[in-house]
């Protein structure tokens, strides 16, 4: 069988999949709080989350982790959409987030003035969600919490600028300011991730461990760019330099399962979202990401996601509970 189309070499395979996370839904709420106080943030699956501490302090409380102080200049992100806790000082009482004073200012901003009245802390609290398979691979794979203090600059002054530029639209409320936020959103989310990619030194195993394989990296990065094409474990070992073998026996043992499995996963997650994204035919979305006959394409479909293509696109996820 013919190889698909020659690709070249890619050079940074991690690069690749990080230019490939966007994000959407973007909600984002200014909370001015003072002592005593405390949110129970609820779990927002399929969602990211992260706090701006803008001036004062707070404790993160996660299930299961130490309380993580946050300091004025901190961001904190939590990735998986667990539910969690900010409080003032740990152990305090939380009050659920929907039962809070809040003012809906827009569709996507909130203001919350709360507390005791005692010492105040303020934060910018953000609700994302990744619109891309390639995200739910990667977020897979954080830990439960993403935490960095970079208000005073040193090697992340790029983020303590941006830090104080989100702050000030926050306060603002200029026209704009939400559009604003929500780029500054993406990159900070984005930047959090690669900081703890490039720092994190016990990935040995899965799809981040693929990506900083020199030659692994390559075969994936071609299924991300190319994954209509007609490849096979044959063309994916050229790909990668490797005998077929080798290269198979090496793909699951880092990625934790077969390539052709994982190339039939990543076709599915492509297509899925473009059925929801689009109206575009079924046989054209089929063929798009590799499937020759719409039987075969629904057959694969249904066995990975339990339902039919069609029943399947009219699935809007919503970005927040109601309520």
């Amino acid at each position: 069988m013919d190889r698909p189309t020659e690709i070249p070499a890619a050079t940074d395979p991690l690069g690749e999949a990080l230019h490939l996370l966007r994000l959407t839904g973007c909600v984002y709420a200014r909370s001015e709080l003072s002592a005593p106080w405390g949110i129970d943030l609820p779990p927002l699956e399929g969602h990211m989350m992260f706090h701006v501490v803008t001036a004062g302090r707070c404790w993160l409380e996660l299930d299961g982790s130490e309380p993580l102080p946050l300091e004025r200049g901190s961001l904190a992100l939590v990735p998986h959409g667990l539910g969690h806790r900010l409080v003032d000082a740990p152990g305090r009482d939380a009050v659920e987030f929907f039962d809070l004073p809040v003012e809906r200012v827009t569709d996507r901003y909130e203001l919350l003035t709360w507390g005791g009245g005692g010492d105040v802390c303020r934060l910018i609290c953000v609700v994302v969600r990744f619109d891309q398979a390639a995200a739910e691979r990667l977020v897979d794979a954080l830990p439960p919490v993403l935490h960095v203090d970079a208000w005073d600059g040193g090697e992340d002054r790029w983020l303590a600028d941006t830090l104080r530029f989100i702050a000030r639209e926050a306060e603002a409320l200029r026209p704009g300011g939400e559009t604003v936020i929500t780029r500054l959103a993406d990159i900070l989310a984005i930047q959090m991730v690669r900081r703890w990619i490039e720092t994190a030194s016990d990935v040995d195993t899965g799809w981040l461990a693929a990506l900083r394989d020199p030659r692994l990296g390559r075969a994936v990065a071609a299924m991300h760019r190319r994954p209509g094409d007609d490849w096979t474990l044959e063309s994916l070992a050229h790909t990668a330099a490797m005998s077929r073998s080798a290269f198979a026996a090496r793909f699951a043992e880092v990625v934790g399962e077969p390539a052709m499995r994982y190339l039939t996963r990543w076709r599915l997650q492509l297509a899925r979202a473009a059925l929801r994204e689009s109206d575009d035919p079924l046989g054209a979305v089929a063929e798009r990401f590799g499937y020759r006959s719409e039987a075969a394409f629904c057959r694969a479909f249904k066995r990975e996601f339990g339902a039919s293509p069609g029943s399947d696109r009219r699935v809007a996820p919503a970005l927040l509970p109601s309520g």
